[in-house]
């Protein structure tokens, strides 16, 4: 069975971090790109962070540069998103996927899979 599933979230005071965990399994993220998305109460789903398969950068939102950093471990099957000085708008569901491709202009389809996690819930207190 293809899953992803994340962990990490709870809540936080404002200007402290938290790591997201995002976990494989029935596939291997070796082949694919990695996106951390979020969507807050009222909101659109909004993409945040993504690492590319083929050349391994790192793209992200404008609202979390610097302070996000997105990273993965192939051999592990596994993703993580390092949440850095955290702001109360930072309040959102994260969930990761494989498919970064409302993030990239140039994503390719083939580095790409429509898999979800079930989210997790990153709550900061201001």
């Amino acid at each position: 069975q293809v899953q992803l599933v994340e962990s990490g979230g709870g809540l936080v005071q404002a200007g402290g971090s938290l790591r997201l965990s995002c976990v494989a399994s029935g596939f291997s993220l070796h082949y694919y790109d990695i996106g951390w998305y979020r969507q807050a109460p009222g909101k659109e789903r909004e993409g945040v962070a993504c690492h590319v398969r083929r050349d391994g950068r790192t793209e992200y939102a404008e609202s979390v540069k610097g302070r996000f950093t997105i990273s993965r471990d192939n051999a592990k099957n596994e993703a993580w998103l390092q949440m850095d000085s955290l702001k109360a708008e930072d309040t959102a569901v994260y969930y990761c996927t494989a498919d970064c491709s409302s993030m990239l202009q140039d994503y390719l389809e083939t580095d790409s899979l429509d898999v979800w996690g079930q989210g997790t819930l990153v709550t900061v207190s201001s």
